[in-house]
């Protein structure tokens, strides 16, 4: 299926039969990543009498509990619920499921404390690309072992909470990044970068979200495309979702 699509007086067709799964999946055990030091996925079938859920063990049908935690165990998307008093729910926040987003790559610098940052200086240079309602980031390097690793205690990179007050003055409503979180692993419970995106407590955009633990191969590159973020109706601050990404293509302007 071709779609025709606009942005900023361009048209653009996109091939809905050719998504980019930038998604990592919950997995259990310890076969999946993992970050905050969230127990892994559990993966346990039914038992009641001698009912089993489970067809490889005898059962009718496959019918099993699943234990996992959205934020530690895999892509997920988040909103304000996510560090708010009060109740905001991810199905209640994310009200639309297709953008136009940009791709950019970003090497995080080391800054004086030994940290890798995606600093303000970065993201402020990349302005002139950042015009669309979604944002993707996509860290260098850019190892394919990002969608098994083990991130609890390394003090894995993250935004500056200027540059991401940047993203927002520049209409970002969506986040999208392969890190365990926008924020320091240990930050003393500042949350500087979450905060700032939603603009919590004085403004509060509770539309806004944010997606962390990502996977973009390497065979993406960097540019537009129609994003659809996918999740689960779970009543949380946060899901396990499923972005894709379609290709775009330039339409020529007719005379």
């Amino acid at each position: 299926m071709i779609i025709t699509l606009h942005h900023e007086d361009q048209a653009y067709e996109a091939d809905l039969s050719k998504p980019y799964d930038i998604s990592i999946p919950f997995l259990p055990g310890s076969r999946g990543v993992n970050c905050f030091y969230a127990p892994p996925v559990e993966i346990t079938p039914v038992v009641a009498g001698d009912f089993i859920g489970d067809t490889k063990k005898g059962g009718l049908v496959n019918f099993k509990n699943v234990k996992f935690n959205p934020h530690g165990n895999g892509t997920h998307t988040e909103c304000v619920g996510h560090i708010a008093t009060k109740k905001y729910s991810i199905n209640a926040s994310l009200k639309k499921f297709h953008y136009l987003a940009r791709l950019i790559s970003v090497s995080p610098e080391t800054i004086k404390n030994g940290d890798q940052v995606i600093t303000f200086r970065q993201i402020k240079k990349l302005k002139k690309l950042i015009t669309t309602e979604a944002l993707i980031i996509r860290t260098l390097p850019n190892d394919t072992d990002k969608k098994q690793r083990k991130y609890s205690g390394s003090n894995p990179p993250y935004l500056d909470h200027k540059a991401i007050r940047f993203l927002v003055d520049q209409g970002v409503q969506h986040l999208l990044v392969d890190l365990p979180s926008v924020d320091r692993e240990e930050d003393g419970g500042k949350l500087l970068a979450h905060k700032a995106f939603w603009e919590y407590p004085s403004l509060v955009r509770k539309n806004a979200t944010i997606t962390e633990l990502i996977y973009v191969p390497d065979k993406i590159k960097d540019g537009l495309f129609l994003l659809t973020i996918g999740i689960a109706p779970f009543d949380l601050d946060a899901t396990p979702s499923k972005p894709l990404l379609y290709k775009l293509k330039a339409l020529k302007k007719s005379q």
